[in-house]
């Protein structure tokens, strides 16, 4: 199989108990990009996602614009490696 972008984001602020997974799976329906979304035990939400380079930009940029009044800090580490995922969703 081919690599695939993939991008690992860690969202700091106010992302629990906002709706943020859920509507980080709304945006992802708009997108060619699977993965998932969750919350972490320390107040952060994890985001991760693979896809075709400008696809994936694209999609953590809207899930950022959408959730803009949320998000305090967004840390993104991005890489090349085999297709994992299938699909996207909320663990």
């Amino acid at each position: 199989m081919p690599a695939v972008s993939h991008v690992t984001v860690h969202f700091t602020g106010r992302v629990q108990g906002v709706g943020f997974r859920y509507q980080t799976l709304q945006v992802a329906k708009e997108f060619e990009v699977s993965g998932y979304v969750m919350n972490l035990p320390d107040g952060r939400v994890l985001l991760e996602a693979e896809g075709q380079g400008a696809d994936l930009r694209e999609f953590v940029e809207a899930v950022q614009e959408r959730m803009s009044g949320y998000i305090r800090k967004a840390e993104l580490a991005e890489a090349k490696r085999e297709p994992r995922f299938q699909g996207f969703t909320i663990r």
